[in-house]
C-alpha cells in the first residue's frame, strides 16, 4: 500500500506563545501575525511542493472576517480545515464538562460557518487530552483526533522548561500532560479506554516521533537542526505507514516579524524563516523519494479507518 504523509499547521497566534512562556509585557507583534505573515509563506511552500496542508484553526479567530477570508481561500485551494478548539485553552482538560464541551463544539461551529461543513479533525491545545475530552470530540461528530504525542524527549524538555520558569518566577498557562501518554501507540490507532490503549473508538493520528528513541518529529525540532539535520530525522521516520508532521504558524516566522520578547525564551524564533522552510522542504524531499503520497489528515484518517490502522 502507498505510504502516506500529512503536514498540518496549528494556527496559534503570538499571544499563545506569550502565555506558554509566562511573558507579561506589552504585545510585541500584531495579534494577526500568524494569519497575515505565516499563512502566506506556508501557502507558497505548499504550492511549490504541490502538497495539501491541514490547518488547525482556533474558532474564535474565525470571527475576524479577515481571518475567515484566508481560511476560505485555503479551503478553495484544496487544503483541510481542522478544529483547534474555541479559545485554545491550555487547561481544556481541566475545565468543567459543560465548558469543555462548549470549547469543542463552538469551535467546530464557528469553523463550519466559514467552511460550510463541520471540521473532521480535532487537535487539543498543547497536545493534552483525556478520555473525557476525547469523548466530547467523538460525540461532536469529528472523524479523528491528532493530539497524542508519545515522545519522552519532548515530555522531559517541557517539564524542564516549566522548572526553569518556576525558578524565574514566571507562570506558564500551559500544562504538563500525565506521563501515561508516553505509553500510547506511535502509529495510527483506534482509541480505547484509556485513550492511550488501542480500542474501537475514534481514529487517533499521533503526532510524529522517530523510530527507536521516539524523538519529536515536529516543526520546532526540524527548524533547530536545519536542512541537513531535518533530512537525517526524516530518514528515521521513513517506513512508517503515516508520517504526521505537525507544524505551527510560528515555524514560518522569525524575530524579524516582531517577536523580540519571545526570542530569549524560544530559540527557534531566532532561526530565519527562510531556513526553517528549507528544512521542511528537505523533509518533503526525503519522503517523496521514499514513495510517500501527501494527503490531508482527514484523507489519512479515512484510509486507516478503512483497514490500515
Amino acid at each position: 500500500m502507498t505510504r502516506l504523509a500529512a503536514l498540518s499547521v496549528d494556527l496559534d497566534e503570538v499571544g499563545q506563545y506569550r502565555a506558554i512562556h509566562g511573558i507579561d509585557a506589552e504585545i510585541d507583534a500584531p495579534s494577526r501575525t500568524v494569519y497575515a505573515r505565516a499563512v502566506p509563506r506556508f501557502e507558497a511552500f505548499a504550492a511549490s511542493e504541490s502538497i495539501p496542508l491541514t490547518w488547525f484553526a482556533i474558532g474564535a479567530d474565525a470571527r475576524d472576517e479577515r481571518n475567515a477570508l484566508i481560511l476560505r481561500r485555503l479551503l478553495g485551494a484544496g487544503h483541510e480545515l481542522g478544529n483547534h478548539s474555541l479559545d485554545h485553552r491550555y487547561d481544556l482538560t481541566r475545565l468543567e464538562p459543560d465548558e469543555m464541551r462548549r470549547q469543542v463544539e463552538e469551535g467546530a461551529a464557528l469553523l463550519a460557518s466559514v467552511a460550510g461543513a463541520r471540521p473532521r479533525g480535532f487537535r487539543a491545545p498543547g497536545y493534552t487530552v483525556t478520555d473525557a475530552l476525547l469523548d466530547v470530540v467523538r460525540e461532536s461528530g469529528h472523524l479523528y483526533d491528532s493530539s497524542v504525542f508519545p515522545s519522552p524527549a519532548y515530555y522531559l524538555a517541557k517539564a524542564a522548561a516549566f522548572a526553569r520558569m518556576h525558578w524565574a518566577r514566571r507562570r506558564s498557562q500551559s500544562i504538563l500532560d500525565r506521563p501515561r501518554v508516553l505509553s500510547a501507540p506511535t502509529r495510527p490507532y483506534r482509541i480505547g479506554r484509556p485513550y492511550y490503549r488501542r480500542g474501537t473508538g475514534l481514529v487517533e493520528l499521533p503526532i510524529q516521533v522517530t523510530r527507536g528513541l521516539r524523538l519529536p518529529f515536529i516543526g520546532t525540532a526540524l527548524a533547530l537542526v536545519g536542512p541537513a539535520g531535518a533530512r537525517a530525522l526524516a530518514r528515521m521516520v521513513v517506513g512508517e505507514p503515516l508520517v504526521n508532521l505537525e507544524l505551527h504558524g510560528i515555524d514560518a516566522l522569525d524575530v524579524g516579524d516582531g517577536l523580540e520578547t519571545l526570542a530569549p525564551h524560544q530559540p527557534d524564533v531566532n532561526v530565519p524563516s527562510s531556513r526553517k522552510l528549507e528544512a521542511f522542504a528537505a523533509v518533503v524531499g526525503v519522503l517523496k523519494r521514499a514513495g510517500y503520497g501527501f494527503v490531508t489528515l482527514a484523507e489519512a484518517a479515512r484510509a486507516f479507518e478503512n483497514g490500515r490502522a
